[in-house]
């Protein structure tokens, strides 16, 4: 009979872009995990260090601390260093791959075990020798998808069994609800409105935004009263805009700007269709937002979507070359079983079964020796 693994007690420090108080998949990736993390009965704190992130007000959750963003590099490497003397980390928690070379020394430092984060696009290209170092010497490297996975398998020696995919999860006020009551709150009346949820970061550009507006055109030139909402700031902006004049729709498309997150919920509710033809999901953590709100979506087979979408079981995933005929159908068939659809979302990326996950990969790490060290070979 073998003995009972024994788990002694962990401090964590979280070198983050941002996490609480941040805006996007990846601060809320962070925030998800992190509050995960502190669940877990072995965890006695984690301190979160942001190069940035807004007021974060009373949001944190118990035994999570968080420092002022310091946006400066250098400064950045000071704060952390000087924090992992203080803290003196069991656990090294690297939320970007921009991080890991810091990462590896602040482990090296504390003997801290160093568990990396990868999303998608950041790895998409190659990497920088050091960052691609400080994977490899990580002791596990969380993934949000199957493609993330692979892209990392690929890209650097590691064995399979150190890269789990961990998938993103949904807040549990992201439900039905009251689906009129929401549609009244934001005007949309008796439109049929399809919505994207992203930054508008021209560096985001393959977000599919411009495939979106001439399909609106399209199908309204056909009699149909269609609106499109886009949800999302930055520089972008002014592009689509042009876009949406070029094809004679700009009194269809509707920017919000960004939404608080306390809002989005409603926003799901109140739209017909979440349409987001990016090609470039690391996971897309919009699409299990929208579909656990009951509301249908539809992106492209590649990168990531095709896990948050469940492969086309939840929302539709298809080929670029057929998302104009996808898009259509969606558009006239309607909405569906919106409660059936919430049901199933909900019970694949509740957040019980993220902290369950959570709890099971932090324990592979919590059980090994605390002689063994992250290897930092090939680090200077």
């Amino acid at each position: 009979m073998s003995p009972t693994p024994h788990y002694s007690p962990q401090r964590v420090l979280a070198l983050v872009t941002d996490a609480f108080g941040g805006y996007g998949g990846m601060a809320q990736y962070n925030r998800d995990f992190i509050g995960a993390l502190a669940t877990v009965p072995e965890v006695e704190q984690v301190l979160v260090l942001p190069r940035q992130a807004d007021d974060v007000g009373d949001s944190l959750p118990p035994r999570v601390t968080q420092r002022a963003p310091v946006k400066a590099r250098t400064k950045y490497i000071a704060a952390a260093l000087r924090e992992a003397h203080r803290v003196r980390p069991t656990l090294v928690f690297c939320g970007h791959v921009y991080h890991g070379p810091l990462a590896v020394v602040v482990a090296r430092l504390t003997g801290a075990r160093l568990v990396s984060q990868v999303h998608g696009t950041e790895i998409w290209g190659p990497l920088r020798e050091l960052q691609r170092a400080a994977l490899e010497r990580s002791d596990m490297i969380l993934t949000v998808s199957r493609d993330t996975r692979a892209r990392v398998l690929a890209a650097a020696r590691v064995e399979p069994e150190q890269v789990p995919v961990l998938n993103n999860t949904v807040g549990d006020d992201y439900t039905s609800g009251d689906r009129a009551a929401a549609r009244a709150r934001f005007g949309f009346g008796k439109d049929l409105v399809v919505l994207t949820v992203a930054r508008l970061d021209p560096r985001d550009g393959y977000k599919g935004h411009d495939l979106i507006i001439p399909q609106v055109a399209r199908l309204a030139a056909q009699g149909l009263d269609l609106r499109y909402v886009i949800c999302g700031s930055g520089r972008d902006r002014a592009r689509l805009e042009g876009i949406a004049a070029q094809h004679g729709v700009a009194d269809r498309v509707r920017f919000l700007g960004m939404v608080a997150r306390t809002d989005l919920p409603d926003l799901y509710r109140a739209t017909d269709l979440f349409a987001l033809p990016s090609t470039g999901e690391g996971f897309g953590i919009a699409f299990i937002e929208a579909m656990a709100c009951g509301t249908p979506a539809v992106g492209l087979a590649m990168g990531g979507a095709p896990d948050a979408l469940g492969d086309g079981e939840l929302g539709a995933c298809c080929a670029a070359s057929d998302f104009a005929a996808t898009f259509e159908r969606l558009v006239r068939t309607g909405s569906g079983d919106r409660e059936k659809l919430a049901g199933a979302v909900r019970g694949r990326f509740q957040r019980a079964t993220f902290e369950r996950r959570v709890a099971q990969l932090m324990q592979r790490l919590m059980v090994t020796p605390q002689s063994a060290r992250v290897n930092t070979r090939g680090i200077s």
